[in-house]
């Protein structure tokens, strides 16, 4: 909320938010329509984990740092926007499919997680800004409390990585499955974001704020729908796991190749 009273929702939001949604729909069809993909990734489990990144906790932080820019931090956050509404509106039901569980979805919790994503609730605060004219005020005093929750967002990470951790499990012992799922994440989706950024011929900062969030590790809220309905819950933790040790190496990576291909 408080980098968008900073910078402003403007259209670079909205047709961020519009390309994350499109394209991750967009895969999520193509690799269950073509079988060479489906083989390689046959369950949603896997195929969410490798297109929903943890845009909130470590995109915005990361986008932050490296690319203080408002049309940057606009892009940043209208991604993480398009990747959350994708996850909490077809992810459920994705997963309820291969459910055992076959009850009726709980969609008052499923409101519940959308409206509470950093994202969702920070364009809300920002609309009720607006629309009570406290937007300056309100941004000018939100501004050092921002910048001390994007400092405690990685740690929120850390934190739940620990939990995983003490579960039960070899999280280094991969099937061909999970690595198909890890290179989608990490390194396919941003190479399509790269190229769809030069095909729109976005700028550089803009085409940074993109390229990044794809870049990010596979998203909590992957685990989160897969221990509600059952599902792959140790795939989804294996995936999260690894990804984000891997993105300690890879972020930095596409930093630098973003400089040098922008």
């Amino acid at each position: 909320m408080g980098l968008l009273l900073k910078e402003g929702i403007d259209i670079n939001l909205i047709k961020s938010a519009i390309l994350a949604f499109s394209l991750i729909g967009f895969l999520i069809v193509l690799i269950n329509l073509l079988p060479i993909f489906k083989s390689r990734l046959p369950n949603y489990t896997l195929q969410l984990a490798g297109l929903i990144g943890n845009t909130s906790f470590l995109g915005i932080p990361i986008a932050k740092a490296l690319f203080p820019d408002t049309e940057t931090i606009n892009f940043t956050i209208g991604f993480d926007l398009g990747t959350t509404l994708f996850a909490w509106i077809f992810g459920p039901f994705f997963l309820k499919e291969n459910s055992q569980n076959k009850s009726i979805p709980n969609i008052k919790g499923l409101l519940n997680a959308l409206i509470n994503s950093p994202a969702s609730r920070g364009i809300i605060g920002v609309l009720l800004a607006y629309l009570f004219q406290i937007d300056k005020i309100l941004g000018k005093y939100l501004l050092i409390p921002t910048n001390i929750v994007i400092a405690l967002a990685i740690i929120i990470v850390g934190t739940r990585l620990g939990l995983i951790t003490n579960k039960k499990g070899k999280f280094f012992d991969l099937n061909e499955e999970i690595k198909f799922s890890i290179i989608l994440k990490l390194f396919i989706l941003p190479f399509i974001i790269f190229l769809i950024s030069k095909f729109l011929k976005f700028d550089f900062y803009q085409s940074s704020a993109v390229i990044l969030q794809a870049g990010t590790p596979t998203a909590i809220s992957t685990i989160l729908m897969a221990e509600a309905y059952g599902v792959k819950q140790k795939i989804a933790s294996k995936i999260l796991f690894t990804t984000t040790l891997i993105s300690i190496v890879t972020i930095p990576l596409l930093a630098i190749f973003i400089k040098s291909f922008n």
